[in-house]
């Protein structure tokens, strides 16, 4: 697996980060890597949203976010080439006997493994500094035709074409309450309990992170946010700013993203703001 630019990238990438209106610093970490496989491109992609005061929490997302980067390097190459044969390659690889998708089960076996492994040294660090520290988890992979993603906490992945259409489900007790039919959507967004997390790495004992998998045919803009990026901001108005027409191009990408991190900071929005958005060219 090789890093570095293609003559023609295959992906378009931009990413926006900002601090809350309330903090002096920025306890978000985002990620992206793309690298060239025999097979094409792959990309991960992850927005981690610390938690427990500024160096508390930029310490959490930052040691996600470097556990996901020595992943990219050193696990997910093997995972690539298991079943490599003269006639197998990738799709033997992903189709498996039967039909069976063999390579999500060994990603989503992969990624807890490291989810859990993750959780563990955040809660361990907690209970030797006395005090609590964690970080949601927001991940995506792309390769080829599919997008895989993983989960824990509130931050988000949603993919962009006609429609703007959330990927992820929010680890969270107002989710919880519009689930079981005593809250709607619309009252959650401005219920006062929105930001209490019933998953969050280093501050749970047990964490349960959600695995999605799906195709992403054609050439679809996935966007992966904190919180902070879409507490005072609607789906409606996110997908106006975000709409195909106007992400074309990766400087467009960063524009439109700029744009809506001040409309949050011009609505007072007082969490830390990032996002991401990845598509293939």
């Amino acid at each position: 697996m090789k890093n570095g630019k293609e003559k023609q990238e295959a992906y378009r990438i931009a990413a926006h980060s900002a601090a809350g209106r309330k903090r002096r610093g920025n306890q978000d970490s985002v990620l992206v890597k793309t690298a060239r496989t025999r097979e094409g491109p792959v990309a991960l992609a992850a927005v981690c949203d610390g938690m427990g005061g500024l160096a508390k929490g930029e310490l959490a997302s930052g040691a996600l976010v470097r556990m996901l980067s020595r992943w990219f390097e050193e696990e997910l190459p093997g995972l690539l080439l298991e079943g490599k044969g003269p006639k197998g390659g990738w799709r033997r690889v992903l189709q498996g006997p039967g039909g069976k998708e063999e390579f999500t089960d060994r990603l989503w076996e992969s990624w807890t493994q490291l989810l859990h492994q993750a959780n563990e040294r955040l809660c361990a660090y907690g209970r030797e500094k006395g005090g609590k520290l964690g970080s949601t988890a927001a991940i995506l992979l792309l390769r080829g035709d599919r997008y895989y993603t993983a989960n824990v906490g509130d931050s988000r992945i949603y993919k962009i074409e006609r429609t703007l259409l959330q990927l992820t489900r929010d680890q969270t007790l107002v989710q919880q309450e519009v689930e079981a039919g005593r809250l709607t959507r619309e009252k959650a967004r401005r219920d006062p309990r929105r930001s209490i997390l019933l998953q969050c790495m280093g501050a749970s004992g047990g964490i349960c992170p959600d695995f999605q998998v799906g195709r992403a045919k054609g050439t679809p803009v996935f966007l992966l946010c904190s919180d902070g990026f879409r507490h005072v901001v609607t789906e409606q108005e996110l997908f106006a700013g975000l709409s195909p027409e106007k992400i074309c191009g990766e400087q467009a990408m960063k524009r439109a993203l700029e744009k809506l991190v001040r409309l949050n900071q011009e609505r007072q929005e007082p969490d830390d703001i990032s996002a991401i958005l990845i598509g293939k060219n």
